[in-house]
């Protein structure tokens, strides 16, 4: 599976900018109707690791796909449905990436008279809502003559779409409405964008206003979705991602970072989704796999091929650390930490695994 974020945010957030700082791709501006879209490798040390130890004839990280429409408008309703066509290109991704001003500048303005975060966010969200109260609206609409016949599943789904629609038209995105198992079946098929995870980027001017009162402020929508924010100084970002890669770190290390933004937010984007990352291994291959954590260890063989998961028979397992410690696959193997593992194993994230699997 590849990771897939869906960058969203107010005109003159700095969206565009982050998307550079993230992609280093060097995007210009919109006409306003068009999209971006990336494929970006995921940032990950270890694979130089593993492919000093195995010489592979191929490399294959985990890869992000990032998606960035234009700014959304408080005015939109000026150009009806406009925000929800721009909506339908990230319906399809696994989180939201929602940029939000938490600067001043004289160059750019905000959505009133001031910069203010939670009413920024709160104006992203109505359109989200907007858009996906129209979407179950059509729901509703298509299942009308399979309720007035009497259909049982028809009906409940229906009163299921009805409730959620109306959590919406009273203005709580429907990631907040706490949806039991059967509801969120009912509205699956709908891709409700307000119903998607939120990892918050807080855009600041330099990296000394990390604690203003624009990122202060934030918290409390921050603290509502259970989520948290990454801060980035977009700007500066932008620039150093069109650096060669060796000098990179230098100047992030000026602006007080350890890391980059595309590596901060992969790491929120894993957490709030709970992903882990595994290993293939070998002279043909080093190859990143990405599956939830907590699923077992046929599920994760099945990422790699659906044969695998028919068939899975056992899987051996060993941690990237000790391969790390004790320098190759033999040492592991001889200090008795290579492990067998069978279909109630939970894969970890850094383990290295083959799987055994019956192709019958």
């Amino acid at each position: 599976m590849s990771l897939t974020c869906g960058l969203v945010g107010l005109t003159a957030c700095g969206k565009t900018t982050i998307y550079n700082a993230i992609t280093a791709s060097g995007a210009a501006g919109y006409d306003g109707t068009e999209m971006h879209r990336v494929i970006v490798n995921v940032p990950d040390p270890r694979i130089q690791v593993l492919v000093k130890l195995y010489n592979p004839a191929k490399i294959v990280p985990a890869t992000m796909q990032l998606v960035d429409i234009p700014g959304l408008a408080a005015d939109s309703a000026i150009k009806p449905g406009h925000s929800s066509r721009l909506l339908s290109h990230i319906k399809d991704v696994d989180v939201l990436l929602h940029v939000v001003r938490c600067f001043e500048a004289g160059d750019t303005f905000a959505q009133g008279d001031d910069i203010n975060p939670v009413r920024d966010v709160e104006t992203v969200d109505l359109e989200l809502m907007v858009a996906d109260s129209q979407t179950l609206q059509n729901k509703i609409a298509r299942l009308s003559k399979k309720t007035r016949a009497g259909d049982s599943e028809a009906i409940r789904q229906v009163a299921d779409c009805e409730k959620v629609k109306k959590g919406l038209d009273q203005g709580i995105p429907a990631r907040r409405q706490r949806l039991n198992d059967k509801e969120s079946d009912s509205v699956r098929e709908c891709n409700l964008v307000s119903l998607k995870p939120v990892l918050y980027i807080a855009n600041i001017k330099s990296m000394g206003d990390h604690g203003n009162g624009y990122v202060e402020a934030l918290q409390t929508i921050i603290d509502a979705d259970s989520s948290e924010a990454v801060t980035i100084c977009g700007r500066d970002e932008a620039d150093i991602s069109q650096l060669d890669p060796a000098d990179r770190q230098e100047f992030l290390a000026e602006l007080g970072l350890q890391e980059s933004s595309m590596t901060r937010l992969l790491q929120a984007a894993y957490r709030k989704l709970g992903l882990v990352n595994f290993f293939t291994v070998g002279e043909d291959e080093v190859h990143v796999w990405t599956c939830h954590r907590g699923d077992k260890a046929p599920v994760a063989a099945g990422k790699i091929h659906s044969d695998m998961e028919r068939g899975f028979i056992r899987m051996e397992v060993m941690r990237y650390d000790d391969l790390l410690e004790l320098g190759s696959e033999a040492a592991v193997i001889k200090a008795g930490k290579r492990r067998l593992e069978g279909k109630t194993y939970e894969i970890q994230e850094g383990d290295v695994v083959t799987v055994l699997f019956n192709t019958s």
